[in-house]
């Protein structure tokens, strides 16, 4: 296996992951600024290692499996932490619903994958504007305090509900485009 830079950059992703816990448990007051920010470098980084692999044509097949996977783990651990320090029923039902939907649409791109149908099921403009609502979202609620007078984690609050939403309508339409082969599957 042939580790690519966007594939290194992936990697950085995944490491950053228990930083990112551990930054955020930490007993100072700049803990949540720094979790914000390694956040928001994390996902800054889910675009750079995208950008490099098209314009250097550095794709690899690991890269491609490693880069959702590395999203998914980065958001999931985001969504707990912040469910764990503000644990109301939006923000966990929020979560269920992004965490749910991208258990949902993982397992119908890999069934796909298994019945030759994987290119119906590509990633759609609906879901790169959900990912960015989401990963701007996440990056506030993390940050939590107020900011030049600006409510951000209000604002996080209702990203998050908006990213939920669109999250929701992305799935629906991976659905969608799965259906044709869903309804012809169940038939045989």
């Amino acid at each position: 296996m042939k580790l690519t830079v966007p594939t290194m950059i992936t990697l950085l992703r995944i490491l950053l992951i228990p930083v990112l816990v551990l930054v955020f448990y930490l007993p100072f007051r700049w803990t949540n600024e720094t979790a914000a920010a390694i956040f928001a470098i994390a996902s800054l980084t889910d675009w750079l290692d995208g950008w490099i692999a098209r314009r250097y044509d550095q794709y690899s097949a690991f890269g491609a499996f490693l880069d959702p996977v590395a999203d998914k783990l980065m958001v999931a651990t985001a969504l707990m932490l912040t469910v764990q320090a503000h644990p109301t029923i939006w923000m966990a039902l929020w979560a269920a619903v992004i965490i749910g939907r991208e258990i949902a649409v993982s397992a119908l791109r890999e069934w796909m994958a298994e019945l030759g149908q994987r290119a119906k099921v590509k990633v759609a403009a609906i879901g790169k504007v959900k990912t960015i609502v989401q990963m701007v979202a996440l990056t506030c609620l993390l940050y939590q305090d107020n900011f030049i007078g600006l409510p951000i984690f209000v604002i996080g609050e209702w990203l998050l509900a908006a990213a939920a939403l669109l999250t929701l309508w992305s799935g629906l339409a991976y659905l969608r485009a799965a259906w044709p082969t869903l309804k012809e599957d169940a038939r045989q």
